[in-house]
C-alpha cells in the first residue's frame, strides 16, 4: 500500500524517493490488512493507497486488545498518566511532519497548525485525569446497617470507537486518550475522509512506551464493520463520533442484542466540549463495596 502511485524522481539527482506505506495498527506491530484490500485517497490528486479494514482484522484487533486488557488495567493510574503524557512529547517532537499530512488532506497550514495543537494538548489534558479521576468521581456511600460501603470506577473493557470523520489527528486523540486513561484497551476505525494522519500516529503510539494492543487503529470503511463491531461479544463498548444518524441508530440496535453499550460521542472537538473528564467515566463500570464494621453501643458491641 504505497503512498504515491508513481515514483519521485529529484530533478537534481537520480536518487528514487523513499515511499511511505500505510498500513494498519494491531497488537503493536504494522500487518496489511489480511484482505490484500485498499482503497485511494485524493486530494487534488491521488495521494496514498490506504488498507481497506475487514471483518477479519478487526477480529484480530479484539484478540489484541483483550490480551492486553489485563496487564494495561493493572498498571497503576501514575503509569498511564505518565504514559498519556509520554504520547503528547512524542506528538510534539514531530508536528511539523503531522502539520505537513494535514496540509496534503486539504487543511490551511493556520488549520493544521491548530490541530497538531489541540492533540498535544488534549492528551496532557487526559494525563492529567488518568490519576484524578477516582479522587473526584468516587465515593463513600451513606448507609443504614453496619457496612462501610464505597464507590469505585473500573475500565470496562475492549471498546470500538468510530472516530470523527472531519479531522485527521484530533478526532482520533479525543478517541484514544479518554478510553485508555482508566485502563481500558481501544480498537480504533481512523476517519475514512482523512486517514492519513491515523497510522502515522500509531508510529508515535509505537515509541511511546504503549504496551502493545492498548491501542489498535484499522482504516476502512464504516459501513463495512459496523455490524461486524456491534455483534462482536468481546467489544464492551462503543465510542461512536462519526457523525452518521443513520448509523448510530443501526449500530444501537445490533448492540442492543448483546447489551453493549453505544455512546454518542458527536461533538465538536475543536472547541471545549471536546474533552472533559466525563468522557472517561463512560467507559467505566462502577464498583460498589459493602464492608461490615463493628457496631460499638450501650447494649453491647455486634456486627
Amino acid at each position: 500500500m504505497s503512498v504515491l502511485a508513481k515514483k519521485k524522481i529529484d530533478k537534481k539527482s537520480d536518487r528514487i524517493e523513499v515511499l511511505k506505506t500505510y498500513k494498519l495498527f494491531i497488537g503493536g506491530a504494522f500487518p496489511r490488512t489480511e484482505s490484500g484490500r485498499y482503497f485511494k485517497y485524493e486530494n487534488n490528486g491521488k495521494l496514498a493507497n490506504m488498507c481497506r479494514g475487514s471483518r477479519k482484522d478487526l477480529r484480530n484487533s479484539v484478540v489484541a486488545a483483550r490480551k492486553a486488557f489485563g496487564s494495561w488495567a493493572g498498571r497503576s493510574a501514575y503509569n498511564r498518566s505518565q504514559i498519556l503524557y509520554r504520547i503528547g512529547e512524542m506528538l510534539e517532537g514531530r508536528r511539523a511532519q503531522f502539520e505537513s499530512e494535514l496540509m496534503d488532506q486539504g487543511l490551511t497550514k493556520t488549520a493544521a497548525k491548530k490541530e497538531v495543537e489541540l492533540s498535544i494538548d488534549r492528551l496532557i489534558y487526559f494525563s492529567g485525569w488518568a490519576d484524578k479521576y477516582q479522587q473526584v468521581f468516587s465515593g463513600v456511600n451513606p448507609v443504614s446497617s453496619s457496612h462501610f460501603n464505597f464507590s469505585v470506577y473500573e475500565p470496562t473493557g475492549v471498546v470500538f470507537a468510530f472516530c470523527e470523520r472531519k479531522s485527521s489527528l484530533l478526532g482520533l486523540v479525543s478517541a484514544v486518550a479518554p478510553v485508555i486513561a482508566s485502563g481500558n484497551t481501544i480498537i480504533a476505525l481512523a476517519s475514512e475522509d482523512l486517514p492519513l494522519c491515523a497510522i502515522t500516529f500509531a508510529e508515535v503510539l509505537n515509541s511511546s512506551d504503549v504496551p502493545g494492543g492498548v491501542v489498535n487503529i484499522l482504516t476502512g470503511y464504516s459501513d463495512e464493520l459496523l455490524e461486524h463491531a456491534g455483534a462482536h461479544l468481546d467489544i464492551n463498548a462503543i465510542f461512536y463520533a462519526a457523525g452518521e444518524k443513520k448509523q448510530l441508530i443501526k449500530l444501537k440496535e445490533i448492540a442492543s442484542n448483546n447489551v453493549k453499550r453505544v455512546f454518542d460521542e458527536n461533538r465538536n472537538f475543536l472547541k471545549d466540549e471536546g474533552q472533559d473528564p466525563y468522557t472517561i467515566l463512560n467507559y467505566c463500570e462502577v464498583k460498589t463495596t459493602w464492608h461490615p464494621i463493628e457496631k460499638i453501643g450501650t447494649a453491647g458491641s455486634g456486627y
